[in-house]
């Protein structure tokens, strides 16, 4: 497991982290969600040792983590680091030789990746001259080629196409389903809440929530309910203690405090004529966000 506990940090008289904790727990994939500037990079790159927190501390497995530990991280920065003038496959086989891996073993994973990342066929040509999808995949297979025990991702799905991006929640969750820790940060919230087990929201440096997605759902919203009927569904606004979230023609979703008073939409509905559907509805992830940092 690896804990992020009461880190401090600040540049010059900008407070940009402020007790900031939470947990990244054994095979599971955590998101990691903020506007720009709320302190995402800078927590990952304190976790990974790129810079020093002015207090608080990074545990592995409950022990604080040392240079010897970050060897079994898988980083991945926002900005693209490779070697824009080497080969893919060399750059590939040379980062898992940097961690310790033999040069067969470095080869045999540098191969195994570029075929999972659909990049084979780009092995042997520069980085420089990849698209900028294929500089990202390249820049994911550097962060897994030498067998990371914990995974630390800063925006990977940034200029991926929607194939790029299935082919890497493919590979993240087969490092999640093997055990290891994934903590991963995106602006793109759909990708994120198809993908992540557990959420992390930081707003203006400080921890807003945490904890599993789904658990997170049902605190930060109340229960919500759409139907679909025969006829125009505009009556429900007149019902007390409903809130309606969207209302078009005969669909509607609202939001109401009690099971009874979805029950008494439902009668009223099923009195006017046909109900095709009527069930609970599931707020979106870029609700929960809204709501938590507002």
């Amino acid at each position: 497991m690896l804990e992020i506990a009461k880190v401090n940090r600040s540049f010059g008289d900008h407070h940009v982290l402020k007790d900031v904790s939470f947990t990244v727990q054994p095979g599971r994939l955590t998101g990691f969600v903020g506007s720009n500037g709320a302190g995402k990079t800078t927590t990952m790159r304190i976790a990974l040792g790129v810079l020093s927190a002015d207090s608080g501390t990074v545990l592995l497995n409950g022990a604080p983590v040392g240079t010897h530990d970050r060897r079994r991280f898988g980083y991945m920065p926002e900005e693209r680091g490779l070697y824009p003038k080497m080969r893919v496959a060399e750059q590939l086989v040379y980062l898992a030789r940097l961690h310790g891996l033999s040069a067969q073993e470095a080869q045999r994973n540098a191969s195994a990746l570029l075929e999972r990342l659909e990049l084979t066929e780009r092995a042997g040509d520069d980085v420089e001259t990849l698209s900028l999808g294929n500089q990202q995949r390249a820049q994911i297979a550097a962060a897994l080629v030498h067998d990371p025990e914990i995974l630390v991702l800063d925006e990977p799905f940034s200029g991926l196409d929607p194939i790029a991006v299935d082919v890497v929640l493919g590979v993240l969750k087969e490092r999640a389903n093997a055990g290891a820790p994934v903590l991963f940060s995106s602006h793109q919230l759909d990708i994120v809440e198809r993908l992540c087990d557990d959420l992390v929201i930081i707003a203006d440096g400080a921890i807003r929530t945490a904890g599993p997605t789904e658990q997170l759902r049902r605190e930060h919203s109340l229960p919500r309910y759409e139907m679909l009927l025969g006829g125009d569904a505009g009556w429900v606004r007149e019902v007390a203690d409903v809130t309606v979230l969207e209302l078009d023609g005969d669909y509607a979703v609202f939001e109401t405090a009690t099971d009874a008073t979805a029950q008494q939409v439902l009668r009223l509905a099923i009195e006017r004529g046909h109900v095709a559907s009527f069930g609970p509805h599931q707020p979106s992830l870029a609700h929960i966000f809204r709501e938590i940092i507002k």
